[in-house]
């Protein structure tokens, strides 16, 4: 084994000396002089001879072969859930059409009264709603409350509190 002396003499960067790097594995106060000099000494002294993966290099190198293997398949997969553009003209369409549906139910619900040019598509809306639901219930355990139209077109309101009945219905 060589002095600190020594060691601070025959040292350069990039040295390869066994002798120098078995000191600089020895000595910190070698060790932190070597790192201002060259910052790779500090990766040439951690050694290697003995640090052999468990299973062999050829265990090792599939392994890390068959973990790039699974991150480029993740980064193809990650790909695939964006949406075209074609999907997208699609989904806005969709959403559109959900947003005008909405509105043109509003209207013939009666709160607002429909504009002028939504006088076809409201009348078939009207003639597809205009059947009630529930045309007759008889129960004995309920209570069914009728609230009278406000209008002239008679829309009225009857409400069944019957509670037989299951609570999703």
């Amino acid at each position: 084994m060589i002095t600190c002396e020594a060691f601070r003499a025959q040292f350069s960067p990039g040295s390869e000396n066994p002798a120098l790097l078995e000191h600089l594995r020895s000595c910190d106060a070698c060790f932190s002089t070597a790192a201002e000099v060259d910052p790779d000494a500090m990766f040439r002294a951690l050694g290697g001879a003995e640090m052999i993966p468990p299973g062999g290099v050829e265990t090792f190198v599939g392994d890390v072969m068959r973990e790039v293997r699974l991150r480029s398949a993740e980064k193809s997969m990650s790909g695939a859930q964006a949406l075209s553009p074609t999907r997208k003209l699609a989904l806005a369409a969709a959403l559109v059409g959900a947003v005008m549906t909405g509105t043109l139910l509003h209207y013939q619900r009666g709160s607002v009264a429909l504009p002028p040019a939504a006088g076809p598509v409201a009348a078939k809306l009207t003639a597809a709603t205009t059947r009630p639901i529930v045309e007759t219930y008889e129960s004995e355990n309920a209570t069914i409350v009728e609230m009278p139209a406000g209008s002239e077109e008679g829309v009225a309101v009857v409400m069944v509190f019957d509670e037989s009945l299951p609570a999703d219905l």
